[in-house]
């Protein structure tokens, strides 16, 4: 019997049309662009201002971009998963909302919430149903309106964070490409580090909780950043090291785009050169589980069939991971 991979077969992603730039960001707290730049490489990011429209708004016209590009029949979709760190409300799934609005009749769906692991730990998530064969169209979601639990008087955190989706078809691949490996890890003594305190089962939002400003994103950013830098490296090297993959064997770095310098330093321990690290931190900022996908559409024109790609990411709970996958198609 022919092994089944697991492949990407198409691309799709949504933006919005607002644009935060760092110059805007100096009139609303003590920054500046220069200082900005410098420490995270971050230019601007788009933010979602429209009430009453939240995640699955972005994740709905992503799927919508990716349909109209590829002209998959939505009633092929067998699985719908939306990853997210911020869904449109509790207990109710955001990925079945999406999957009704695109027209996908005949998928279940579910949400996925591992912090900005989350879009990658999905791709280990499809890469079980469809090489199980049980499933052969499955479209994973990346999408996060991190607008909506970033205070914006908060230096260390409104300066990195925007809105915007991405997502990508999987399909069964028999030709040996797709996705060849994964490295993924977790440890919970990153709880504390990277959160939101308020508004889970531990401390229930109450007007105590909102007047101090609990619900909102808090990162000890030095310690994030000494995490991240260590383990993304780690991985993106061991899952090298287990393939036995040199640098010259790589031919892109796909890498969580939270801050230029912890890319810089991971592409530094692969030895990868500039030209073969995907970049796009300065024009969207974080967008938390929607930067791996917004980085293969941006530069899907650039991906040629049998490439070799590393992707990998590093998330708050602490979650990391790489995965190891061989582009399937020329665009």
């Amino acid at each position: 019997m022919q092994k089944v991979t697991v492949a990407i077969t198409a691309t799709g992603f949504y933006v919005p049309e607002d644009i935060l730039s760092n110059k805007d960001l100096e009139q609303m707290v003590d920054t500046t662009d220069e200082w900005i730049t410098t420490r995270t490489g971050i230019k601007e990011r788009r933010i979602l201002k429209e009430k009453g429209k939240g995640t699955s708004f972005l994740a709905i016209k992503a799927c919508k971009n990716l349909i109209d590009k590829s002209g998959l029949d939505p009633k092929e979709i067998d699985l719908l998963i939306v990853a997210t760190a911020t869904p449109d409300m509790p207990v109710a799934t955001t990925s079945a909302y999406v999957a009704s609005k695109i027209g996908a009749t005949n998928a279940f769906s579910y949400d996925l919430q591992a912090a900005c692991s989350s879009f990658l730990f999905g791709m280990s998530t499809v890469a079980s149903y469809i090489e199980s064969g049980r499933y052969k169209k499955i479209l994973l979601v990346g999408a996060d309106k991190m607008s909506s639990i970033i205070d914006y008087e908060d230096r260390s955190t409104c300066i990195i964070f925007g809105d915007g989706a991405g997502c990508v078809l999987f399909e069964p691949n028999f030709e040996g490409l797709g996705l060849q490996d994964e490295y993924l890890r977790t440890d919970g003594i990153g709880r504390n580090y990277l959160k939101i305190e308020a508004g889970g089962s531990i401390l229930p939002a109450d007007e105590n909780t909102v007047a101090n400003r609990q619900h909102y994103v808090f990162q000890d950013g030095r310690t994030v950043f000494k995490f991240a830098v260590s383990n993304m490296a780690d991985v993106s090297a061991k899952i090298m090291e287990r393939n036995s993959l040199s640098s010259d064997d790589i031919d892109w770095l796909v890498a969580h785009q939270a801050n230029k310098r912890i890319i810089d330093a991971t592409s530094k321990r692969m030895n990868i050169v500039e030209d073969k690290v995907l970049m796009n931190i300065h024009r969207y900022g974080n967008t938390t589980s929607a930067t791996l996908p917004l980085l293969l559409t941006d530069y899907e024109h650039r991906l040629k069939k049998g490439d070799n790609i590393i992707f990998a990411a590093f998330g708050g709970g602490f979650s990391w991971g790489a995965i190891y996958l061989k582009w399937v198609y020329n665009s």
